[in-house]
């Protein structure tokens, strides 16, 4: 043998040795793991469908634990292989394949079809405060024409999210939650709580962390919308049930500023018998900003809060208080995390201790954020709401600035040290630990109250905290409304179900200016956007400038008085079919607002509408989003200028002479696969259309799903008023339906232990047979004999008697 093919003998030899070092990994009880040169590669099996890929620079550790997925990694069944450097991992729902060369994975179906491909992972050195740790970007590539929803509540009207380059920091009116799922039916959470920049480009799709010790990513496949949302729920916590007289009607403003005013709200509504279930108090209850968020009801304004809660009891309404993340340095909160080290010292609202604006800063409030990240800090918190205002009786929080208010935003802010670290590393999950911090100890406290909380921000995990994020303090515009609806809809594809907005918009000056709720453009403006919120998972008036108690719009019988009790009665027909949905979306992960690529995503017309939902799986919302009566006016403002209640904004000509019962006609597109029932006038039509729907401002387009069963309650003032033992069922007939009517003891968590009632209702639509099945569980109070009146399209009914026993009824 010569020199030179003893030569090439041992490269050959290196080489192949070289590869297999490059191709072996190590085999654990849920994945596998292996290294390169530069990077270590863990993959680990949360189930069958759920795998979680971890990355971070060869000779370091990665230890963390994660604030947002409470599942652990688990023992799982799966087959791998090795082939040319190629890890082939399966299960029965998934399959990846690895290339042990770059680390990068291939997902694909069980069937073979790629669902998913990364193209390259990427640490770079970053000092965070002192710190070294890298910045960690992954990114993936999408087929060109796939759509992706989630992302958290984005105020950019997009229903997909394609093309969306957008940098991931909480803030007032953008929640973020770097999670988003496709339409091929997986899903991608980043676990990463700093500022991440998120950017789809037709070439790439990526995450981008500023903080991170390594790429940590989950990866589900559940093959369609409702399968992904479980699948993140199963990760990161189920939803709990919440008290039935929240999904009823909700009166707020900025701001009551006497308990004689508040109380006086809930008597006018029973005097004028319009529904209503919830009054919220809004901040400044405790005085001056001095003592911002004392949870406490310092002021003089509210001299006898004991009684004015009581009052509002009496009046089988509930209260709601506004508390923040936030002390002003008069407080016995701020003095006793002030000594503990557990208040952040960044610019947050309000700035000045004076109630002007702009800000008076020879004033300066001292107000500080506390660090909510601090077990010890949260303990306090709830110490001091309990003492405060809980104890006396207020039913539910209102957590505003849970993202927190962080003004200035000064990159050394993020510098700022937390119980966990930087505040940059762990930034976006703040309303995460503040919104956990007060479910946890409430949970702790008591079992005979349901919490429920409002709030104003959110992160990945929140749903588990019986916790309804609104979108913030948005504007009073066109604009706005039409932006809420995809929100709305990508919220809820990131697995958190519970999202509403300020009816009418918040900031509403402009029409202050104009008349206020007795200007046409304002009252046009707040019914379309009541009948919205008729169809969200929380119906809630509130803002400034404007105050939107259904009286301030004239009184019974003028045009816009009367559509807002309509559809405030309306909402309340369907307390029974949205708490038995609460219950679908508690027990089997569904959602309320459903985007219609959920349902129909054959459909592929679908994809991209964002002026259309399901509320539930048969209503079809179409909400009005343009003006039709008065012109439209763009306001744009963000949270600081939208105060300014001195700005030059001309007065507009008046409007006389709108007639808002003249009909307009809306534009709909009815989905294909499913026929469809005008709610308002059974009339039937065939899906895979576009049709047009006549409407005055007394209607919005409104359709039932063919093969559908909807139950519809008593006509009632609050929520618990009559019981639920004559229900009116009407079946939409075309196709089988099924649907689980679902009781309980509507405000404790005797549910949990197994105090609740469901009742199957099942249609057969070749014998045109309603089965009324054998009622399961029981419950303390439940209705042992009712009667329920069925009705169909047609106008055929049937009254029948139910004790709980199966009974069929026939319409042939």
């Amino acid at each position: 043998m010569n020199l030179n093919k003893i030569k090439t003998l041992i490269i050959t030899v290196v080489l192949v040795s070289g590869n297999i070092n490059a191709q072996s990994y190590q085999k654990t009880d849920s994945g596998l793991t292996f290294s390169m040169d530069n990077m270590t590669v863990e993959v680990k099996l949360y189930g069958e469908n759920t795998v979680r890929i971890i990355k971070y620079p060869a000779g370091k550790a990665f230890d963390k634990n994660s604030l947002s997925v409470i599942k652990k990694e688990q023992k799982t069944r799966f087959s791998v292989s090795e082939s040319n450097h190629i890890i082939s991992l399966k299960t029965n729902d998934v399959q990846l394949f690895i290339d042990a060369k770059n680390g990068e994975i291939t997902y694909n179906s069980p069937s073979g079809k790629e669902l998913l491909k990364e193209t390259g992972s990427d640490f770079k050195p970053f000092n965070d405060a002192g710190n070294p740790t890298y910045s960690v970007t992954q990114s993936f590539q999408l087929e060109k024409d796939e759509p992706i929803y989630g992302l958290g509540i984005l105020q950019n009207g997009k229903m997909s999210q394609r093309n969306t380059d957008v940098k991931m920091i909480q803030n007032n009116t953008w929640d973020f939650v770097p999670f988003f799922q496709s339409v091929k039916g997986y899903g991608v959470f980043w676990d990463n709580y700093s500022p991440t920049q998120f950017t789809d480009k037709p070439d790439k799709t990526s995450f981008s962390s500023e903080v991170g010790e390594g790429v940590d990513y989950y990866f589900i496949y559940g093959k369609n919308a409702d399968g992904i949302v479980a699948g993140m729920r199963n990760l990161t916590g189920k939803v709990p049930m919440i008290p039935l007289w929240t999904y009823g009607y909700w009166q707020s403003k900025e701001r009551y500023k006497s308990q004689d005013e508040l109380v006086d709200v809930v008597k006018k509504y029973r005097e004028l018998k319009v529904p209503l279930d919830g009054i919220i108090q809004d901040w400044q209850y405790w005085g001056n900003n001095y003592q911002w968020n004392a949870m406490d009801f310092i002021s003089p304004d509210f001299p006898d809060a004991k009684k004015m809660i009581q009052d509002i009891h009496d009046r089988n309404a509930h209260l709601s208080v506004s508390i923040w993340s936030s002390f002003g340095p008069m407080t016995n909160q701020y003095r006793e995390m002030d000594k503990k080290g557990m208040l952040f010292d960044f610019k947050t609202w309000p700035e000045s201790g004076r109630e002007v604006w702009p800000p008076d800063m020879n004033y300066p409030s001292g107000v500080r954020v506390y660090d909510a990240y601090n077990p010890e800090a949260r303990n306090i918190y709830w110490q001091y709401l309990n003492k405060g205002v809980f104890s006396l009786g207020v039913d539910t929080w209102w957590m505003d600035s849970t993202e927190p208010d962080h003004l200035s935003q000064k990159p050394e802010d993020l510098d700022t040290k937390t119980h966990l670290g930087s505040f940059r590393k762990v930034r976006n999950a703040y309303p995460l630990m503040t919104v956990g911090g007060v479910y946890d100890h409430q949970r702790e406290t008591t079992s005979d109250k349901r919490v429920f909380i409002l709030t104003r921000s959110a992160f990945a995990g929140q749903q588990r905290y019986a916790a309804n994020t609104w979108s913030g303090d948005v504007n009073s515009s066109w604009e706005s409304l039409r932006n809420q609806v995809p929100a709305g809809l990508n919220f809820s594809l990131t697995g958190n179900p519970n999202f509403n907005s300020d009816i009418g918009g918040f900031f509403a000056g402009v029409y202050k200016r104009n008349g206020g709720a007795k200007s046409p453009m304002f009252q046009e403006l707040y019914v379309r956007w009541l009948q919205y919120g008729t169809f969200t998972p929380m119906m809630r008036s509130h803002g400034t400038d404007v105050p939107r108690e259904i009286y301030q719009f004239g009184k019974k019988g003028d045009t816009v008085y009367d559509a807002i009790e309509k559809f405030i009665k309306l909402r309340y027909s369907l307390l029974p079919y949205i708490y038995s949905v609460s219950w679908d979306v508690s027990k089997n992960n569904s959602s309320f607002l459903r985007a219609l690529s959920m349902d129909f995503s054959s459909d592929q017309k679908t994809w991209n509408i964002n002026n259309e939902y399901l509320f539930g799986k048969s209503f079809l919302v179409v909400p009005v989003l343009n003006a039709q009566y008065t012109p439209e006016k763009i306001v744009k403002t963000d949270e600081n200028e939208g105060w300014n209640k001195t700005d030059a904004t001309k007065k507009e000509n008046a409007l006389s002479n709108v007639d808002f019962t003249k009909n307009k006609t809306v534009k709909v597109y009815l989905p294909a696969a499913a026929d469809w029932f005008d709610f308002w006038t059974n009339e039937k039509y065939k899906g895979g259309q576009e049709i047009e729907k006549s409407v005055n401002l007394q209607s919005i387009p409104l359709y039932v799903k063919a093969g559908s069963i909807i139950p519809f309650g008593p006509d009632v003032q609050y929520a618990t008023e009559k019981k639920w033992d004559n229900l009116t069922l009407k079946i939409y007939p075309g196709t089988d339906a099924d649907f689980v009517l679902y009781e309980d003891e509507f405000d404790n968590y005797n549910y949990e232990k197994g105090n609740y009632t469901e009742i199957p209702f099942h249609w057969n639509e070749k014998s045109k047979t309603l089965t009324i099945d054998s009622r399961k569980g029981n419950f303390k109070g439940m209705i042992e004999k009712r009667n329920f009146n069925i009705i169909l399209p047609d106008g055929q009914q049937k009254s029948v008697n139910y004790s709980g026993k199966k009974i069929n009824v026939s319409f042939k």
